[in-house]
């Protein structure tokens, strides 16, 4: 019999559960598009009361749930300010220009975090002949700075200024429950002053499919009519979110496991003297590591790797990642990385 795979390229990769399996066949559903469906219309209330928002919409996709925000948020010819390795920038196919119609104004963080004194130097003068800065969006955690974590203080600062100045913030909280564990705190405590937020079912909660919006009512309902416009009307949907409710109840009480196997993948990964790595910098679930040293480009060292049964993704040309998820237990992990060392073996 072949050896396991070993998948590490995303904690999105998980299988949905054989509870959840049972729960989205029997899962009550309705047309959504008429607001009939009862799984959906319960995942929805029950995202909006975790976050302590007044309401909440389901999405295919975090990047649909990103690019709906960004159109509600703003118009034609105005722009952003994101992170320069940013998720909404870097990895959403430019759709806040390509269909929102509003430009990036990209900003570099120190390991993905940004700080007011940075986004304030980047917000637009009030003169009408230059593109006006509409939005700030973060991103908790930061996906390709490794996992990071923003502070809540921070995040609140940033947002207490950015509406002093008169400008929304939004928040890419694609993975905010490993953030909310890392920092032990509460998401709606940590999300609290964002205008609005958008979180992933299908990242490390398990959920085959699916993200929420979480907001005011008045947004949402804006929010609603633009998923139509984008192609997220939804019908018997339920069979869905039937999943993405066991995912919102049980997901984030076990992520801590997911935030230890990193740790450790990432200590044993730095002691292999090929790779450059900071363990001390690995903060949830994501490790990125530099094989610089060695003689190895990412995608011959990941053919290399795939070939051990073992997947990840490059980053860049001498950057891979890492990501640990529910369907990777810690004997996984350590046989993980010593299939690395054996590939990096000089």
């Amino acid at each position: 019999m072949a050896d396991t795979v070993i998948d590490l390229r995303s904690d999105t990769v998980t299988k949905p559960s054989p509870e959840m399996r049972r729960a989205m066949a029997e899962a009550d559903v309705g047309d959504d598009v008429f607001l009939e469906d009862p799984t959906i219309n319960r995942l929805q209330d029950r995202a909006a009361q975790i976050f302590g928002r007044e309401s909440a919409l389901f999405v295919p996709s975090g990047t649909m749930g990103n690019l709906t925000c960004i159109i509600a948020h703003t118009r034609h010819g105005q722009e952003i300010i994101c992170e320069a390795s940013g998720h909404i920038y870097n990895y959403e196919m430019a759709s806040m220009s390509a269909i929102g119609g509003v430009l990036p104004r990209v900003v570099a963080g120190q390991d993905g975090i940004l700080s007011w004194e940075t986004i304030s130097k980047a917000i637009r003068p009030r003169i009408y002949y230059r593109a006006q800065t509409a939005l700030i969006s973060l991103e908790n955690t930061h996906n390709m700075a490794g996992g990071t974590v923003y502070p809540t203080r921070l995040a609140d600062e940033i947002c207490g200024k950015a509406h002093d100045a008169g400008i929304p913030v939004h928040l890419d909280g694609a993975r905010i429950f490993n953030a909310a564990t890392y920092l032990d705190e509460d998401v709606a405590r940590i999300t609290k002053k964002f205008d609005s937020v958008q979180f992933c079912l299908s990242k490390g909660l398990g959920a085959p499919v699916g993200s929420l919006i979480v907001g005011s009512r008045e947004f949402i309902e804006r929010c609603r009519s633009i998923r139509k416009m984008l192609g997220g009307g939804m019908r018997q949907a339920g069979i869905l979110a039937a999943a993405g409710l066991i995912a919102l109840e049980k997901g984030p009480k076990r992520l801590q496991v997911d935030h230890d196997n990193a740790k450790v993948l990432a200590s044993k990964l730095a002691a292999i003297p090929e790779i450059t790595l900071d363990p001390a910098k690995v903060q949830t679930n994501i490790v990125i590591f530099d094989l610089k040293k060695s003689r190895w480009s990412a995608a011959d060292f990941l053919q290399a790797l795939g070939k051990r049964n073992v997947l990840a993704v490059p980053v860049d040309a001498e950057r891979v990642r890492m990501v640990t998820h529910l369907d990777v237990d810690g004997s996984e992990i350590d046989k993980a990385a010593a299939i690395v060392r054996e590939v990096l073996k000089p």
